[in-house]
């Protein structure tokens, strides 16, 4: 390679590292805008499903519309009246059991220095903080709160969102030359997103009811509440189901003591048990196309992005990119580097 060829390389990558970086830094900027339309995208293509299930028995669409949007809006409207009142109680009587968590850690403190275990209250208070994990959900529920108070906004987007879903392929047959290569992968990107998020929202509803029924059981405050919570965060891979475990537990000792405390882990362990490593591989079919790691690195790096909805969306945002840089040839590469292991015989 002729020094000049070799300086054209380096000058293409610097620029296509400093336009992602750009563009980055754009979304990061935007992310008060970008995420209500994110959330619409991907609501749109969950109930794309339903609506072209009414379709095709010939329900006008018109009809289709309104059958499938009224049936997502009355369940938002339950879910927000049935979880606000639980929301609001916890909220009002979150000092308390703050205050309570200081206690029982104060009564660990002498307990263990009883036994010639002394530990420093800066070191409790710097590394073992539970009043930390109820100011971490407050922060989750306020955060999904302010999503909420975009909720006519989200609504509005789905609709449109749905309504220019069916006339799309049209122009774009209509725009382009050679549109159906493109269009092949836009396709496959629709299919990947709403099958991942159609199973990840059933197994997420099964896992939040399980929750909410276990807790309502043992007697622990605002079953509900935890119950939604276990539902959200489950959507987020690798450590949603352990931030939804966190608030419950430490509740659950303080309100009723360390054995039911024990009872909630155990009901917490065997339905993600069950749920995430039975059910949701069997339904979820081949797997997501990426690499455990890339699954981690994608929820920080969207949660760092967009917040909280970003940690919710990661996985399909990885999926959406990843098949994006997959369609070039150039851009391959890091596709495969995104993937799962290679099987043996394919490298």
């Amino acid at each position: 390679m002729t020094a000049d060829a070799s300086s054209a390389v380096v000058n293409r990558l610097l620029v296509t590292i400093a336009a992602v970086i750009v563009i980055i830094a754009g979304m990061r900027a935007a992310a008060p805008l970008l995420v209500p339309f994110l959330l619409a995208l991907f609501i749109a293509i969950i109930i794309a499903q339903p609506l072209a299930w009414l379709r095709r028995r010939r329900v006008p669409s018109v009809l289709a519309m309104l059958a499938v949007m009224g049936s997502f809006v009355v369940f938002m409207m339950l879910l927000a009246l049935l979880v606000g009142s639980s929301v609001d109680d916890f909220m009002r009587d979150l000092p308390q059991y703050q205050a309570r968590l200081h206690e029982s850690t104060a009564g660990l403190m002498v307990w263990l220095e009883q036994r010639g275990l002394a530990l420093s209250p800066d070191f409790m208070n710097n590394f073992f903080d539970p009043a930390r994990a109820m100011k971490l959900v407050t922060g989750i529920i306020s955060g999904m709160g302010g999503i909420l108070t975009n909720g006519f906004l989200i609504l509005i987007t789905v609709i449109f969102l749905l309504m220019e879903g069916a006339s799309l392929p049209g122009k774009w047959r209509a725009a382009f030359r050679e549109p159906e290569s493109s269009l092949a992968h836009m396709r496959t990107i629709m299919d990947n997103i709403n099958h991942y998020m159609g199973i990840k929202a059933l197994t997420s509803l099964a896992t939040g009811v399980l929750v909410a029924l276990w807790l309502w059981v043992l007697g622990v405050d605002y079953p509900l509440l935890w119950g939604v919570l276990a539902f959200l965060l489950n959507f987020v891979p690798n450590i949603g189901s352990i931030i939804a475990a966190v608030p419950p537990v430490l509740l659950a000792m303080i309100q009723l003591g360390p054995w039911p405390a024990l009872l909630v882990v155990l009901g917490y362990v065997v339905v993600n048990v069950v749920v995430g490593t039975i059910l949701e591989p069997r339904y979820m079919g081949k797997g997501l196309g990426l690499s455990t790691l890339v699954v981690f690195l994608s929820l920080v790096f969207w949660g760092w992005v967009l917040g909280p909805v970003g940690m919710l969306l990661s996985v399909p945002l990885t999926i959406a990119v990843k098949i994006a840089l997959d369609s070039n040839e150039s851009t391959r590469w890091i596709a495969i580097m995104l993937g799962p292991k290679v099987a043996p015989g394919r490298e």
